[in-house]
C-alpha cells in the first residue's frame, strides 16, 4: 500500500511527464522533477535505491501526542524473517505470541488505517511511530499554500520520515515545521534496512536532540559504530530497545555495552536481542531499573552493580557447550540488586542448586518468577520457592520436572496472590494436577499447561519450534492419553492447552475467559466438548479436527459474544 506522500510524488511524476510532452512542443528539453526510482523531488536528492522496486512505509493515526512514521526506504523488496520474538515472561499480553513473531508486510498494510497494525481502528499500541511532546506555540501565519502553522503542524507530523524530509524543501514555512517536529520528538522507532548505512541512523538520531525513548528493529548488523552513534547523539537517553532479524547478527560484546550503560546516567530500560558476542559483561547503573538480555551464550562473568535493578530477563540459547555458571550470577544478583521484584531466567543449565542461591537472596520485593526450561527443577525446588517467596503474582515453571505434588504446593502457599501460572511442557503434570490449581487458586486470571497432556502417538509439535529438536518428555506421558479436564473458574480470563493431544475431552465453565488456545489438540472429540464462556473472543484451533472447529464455532455463537474468532 502506498503512502500519500508517495502518490504526490507519483502525481508530480506524471505532472512532470505532462510539462515535458508540452515543453517539447515548444521546443524545450526538461525532464521530470522527480526521481525515476523512488518518486522523490531530484532536488537536493541523492538516490540509493538501484532497481525501480516500491518501498514499504508505515504510517500510524496519531493522537496529539504522536507522530506517525517509520520504516526507512529499502531497496530490495523481500519477505523478511521477523525477530525472534522472545517469549514475554513478565508481561503475558498474549500466549500465542512465542512463535508468531511480527510480520512486518502485513503489518505495514494494516497500520495505514488505524496506526497500530491490529486492524481494529483504535489507533492503540503503534509498532512503529515518533512521540513528541506537547503541541508547541505555532503561529497562524498563513504559507504559500495557504495552511495556517497550526494545521501544518498537523498535517505534516502524519508522514513518514522520508516524507517528512521531502515537506522540509517545499518552502521556508513547511522547513520550520518539519524542524520543530524532529524537535519535539521523545521516541523513535525504526527499521533498519540491510542496505542502509549507519549514517542515514545518525542523521535521524541528530535531527531529534530531545529523544528519550529508542527502538531499533536491526536487518542489518549491529556493532560498536552503531551503539557510538546513539551514544553521542542520543545523550539524555532513557529507553533503548534492540531487536535483530534473523539477517542481522548483534556484533556488541561485554565491553562496550558495559560502557554504553555507565556512560548513560539516565537509561532506565535496555532490552537487547542476539547478544551471543557478549563474552562476559559488568553493568553499572544508578538508574537502570529494567534489563531484559536475549541468546546469551557461554558468559564467563556476569556482574551487576544496579540498585536500582527492578526487573531481570535473561534468555540463554539452548546450546549443549554453554557454560555460564548460573548459581554464581544469582548469587550477585542477591547481592547487588535487592530490589528486583521481577525475574526471568530461561536457560536448560537451570537446576535446584540454583534455585536455592535464589532463596538465600532473600529478595523481598519479588513478585513474579519465571524459571524456564529447566529440567532439573523438581518438587523440592517449588517447596524452595514457597518458602521464601510468598507474595509471588505470577510464577513460571515451564519445562520443569515438577509433578501434581509440586502444583499442591503451590495452592497451599498462593491462593491469596498467585494471579498467573504457567507450567507448559511440564511432562509430570497430568489433568488431575491441572483441575486442582484451578480450583485452590481463585485469583486466577492466566494458566498456560501447553504440552503437559501428550499422546506419544502424536508427532511433537515442539520440534519445529526448536529446529527440529524435540524437547525432552518424561515417561509419564505414556499415561497421558484419553484424558478430560474439567475446569470452572469465575476470574480466569486466558487459558492455554496448546499441544495436548492426550486431552480427548473438556468442559469450560469460565464466565470470564476470552481467550482459548487449543492448537494442535488433535484427539480432542467435538462430542466431548463444551465451553460455557460468554465473554470467550478468540479460540486457536490449529491443527485440530475439522469437527472440532465447528462445535467450537457453534457453541460460542450460541453463548453470545459479538466478536468472535476461530484461528486455524
Amino acid at each position: 500500500m502506498q503512502h500519500s506522500i508517495n502518490a504526490a510524488a507519483s502525481q508530480s511524476s506524471r505532472g512532470g511527464d505532462t510539462a515535458e510532452s508540452s515543453d517539447t512542443k515548444k521546443g524545450k528539453k526538461r525532464g521530470s522533477y522527480n526521481c525515476g526510482r523512488c518518486g522523490l523531488p531530484k532536488k537536493g536528492h541523492n538516490c540509493n535505491i538501484k532497481t525501480p522496486v516500491s518501498t514499504t512505509t508505515t504510517t500510524t493515526t496519531p493522537v496529539d501526542s504522536s507522530l506517525s512514521i517509520v520504516s526507512v526506504p529499502s531497496a530490495v523488496s523481500v519477505i523478511r524473517q521477523p525477530p525472534s520474538n522472545l517469549r514475554r515472561a513478565l508481561s503475558f499480553d498474549g500466549l500465542d505470541d512465542r512463535g508468531s513473531g511480527l510480520d512486518l508486510l502485513r503489518l505495514d498494510d494494516k497500520a495505514y488505517g488505524d496506526g497500530d497494525g491490529d486492524g481494529d481502528g483504535d489507533g492503540d499500541g503503534d509498532l512503529l511511530d515518533l512521540e513528541l511532546d506537547l503541541e508547541p506555540d505555532l503561529d497562524v501565519e498563513i504559507d504559500s499554500s495557504g495552511l495556517p502553522g497550526n494545521l501544518r503542524w498537523d498535517v505534516l507530523r502524519r508522514l513518514p520520515p522520508a516524507g517528512l524530509l521531502s515537506a522540509a524543501k517545499v518552502c521556508k514555512g513547511w522547513r520550520e515545521t518539519a524542524r520543530k517536529l524532529w524537535k519535539a520528538t521523545e521516541e523513535l522507532k525504526l527499521r533498519v534496512p540491510v542496505k542502509v548505512h549507519v549514517g542515514f541512523v545518525a542523521s535521524m538520531l541528530q535531527k531529534c536532540p530531545g529523544i528519550l525513548r529508542l527502538s531499533l528493529r536491526m536487518e542489518s548488523d549491529f556493532d560498536s559504530t552503531m551503539l557510538a552513534c546513539i551514544a553521542f547523539s542520543c545523550p539524555n537517553l532513557e529507553s533503548m530497545e534492540i531487536s535483530v532479524f534473523d539477517t542481522a547478527t548483534n556484533r556488541i560484546n561485554g565491553d562496550e555495552l558495559g560502557r554504553f550503560v555507565a556512560d548513560k546516567r539516565n537509561l532506565k530500560t535496555l532490552k537487547m536481542e542476539g547478544c551471543s558476542n557478549l563474552g562476559g559483561f559488568v553493568l553499572s547503573s544508578s538508574s537502570l531499573s529494567t534489563l531484559w538480555l536475549s541468546d546469551l551464550h557461554s558468559l564467563s562473568k556476569m556482574v551487576f552493580n544496579c540498585p536500582q535493578l527492578r526487573e531481570i530477563s535473561l534468555e540463554f540459547s539452548c546450546q549443549e557447550n554453554a557454560s555460564t555458571d548460573l548459581i554464581t550470577m544469582i548469587e550477585g544478583l542477591g547481592r547487588s540488586c535487592l530490589k528486583l521484584q521481577n525475574i526471568h531466567i530461561a536457560s536448560m543449565r537451570l537446576s535446584h542448586a540454583a534455585v536455592l542461591a535464589l532463596t538465600a537472596a532473600q529478595l523481598r520485593g519479588l513478585r513474579m518468577l519465571s524459571l524456564v526450561l529447566g529440567s532439573e527443577l523438581t518438587d523440592a525446588s517449588v517447596a524452595a520457592i514457597a518458602s521464601s517467596y510468598p507474595n509471588l503474582e505470577l510464577l513460571d515453571l515451564s519445562g520443569s520436572g515438577i509433578s501434581d505434588s509440586g502444583i499442591g504446593m503451590i495452592c497451599n502457599v498462593f491462593p491469596e496472590t498467585l494471579k498467573r501460572l504457567l507450567l507448559a511442557l511440564c511432562p509430570n503434570v497430568t489433568s488431575s494436577g491441572i483441575q486442582f490449581a484451578t480450583a485452590q487458586l481463585p485469583l486466577l486470571e492466566l494458566m498456560d499447561c501447553g504440552m503437559t497432556i501428550c499422546d506419544p502417538n502424536f508427532p511433537d509439535p515442539t520440534t519445529v519450534e526448536n529446529n527440529g529438536k524435540s524437547l525432552k518428555t518424561s515417561s509419564a506421558n505414556l499415561q497421558h492419553i484419553n484424558q478430560k479436564l474439567i475446569i470452572k473458574h469465575s476470574r480466569l480470563k486466558k487459558l492455554s492447552l496448546w499441544g495436548c493431544t492426550g486431552l480427548d475431552a473438556l468442559y469450560l465453565n469460565c464466565p470470564e475467559l476470552n481467550d482459548l488456545n487449543l492448537n494442535s489438540c488433535r484427539n480432542l472429540h467435538s462430542e466431548r466438548l463444551l465451553l460455557q464462556c460468554p465473554t470467550l473472543e478468540n479460540v486457536h484451533a490449529s491443527g485440530c479436527q475439522d469437527l472440532l472447529v465447528e462445535a467450537i464455532q457453534s457453541q460460542v455463537t450460541k453463548s453470545g459474544p459479538q466478536c468472535f474468532s476461530c484461528y486455524r
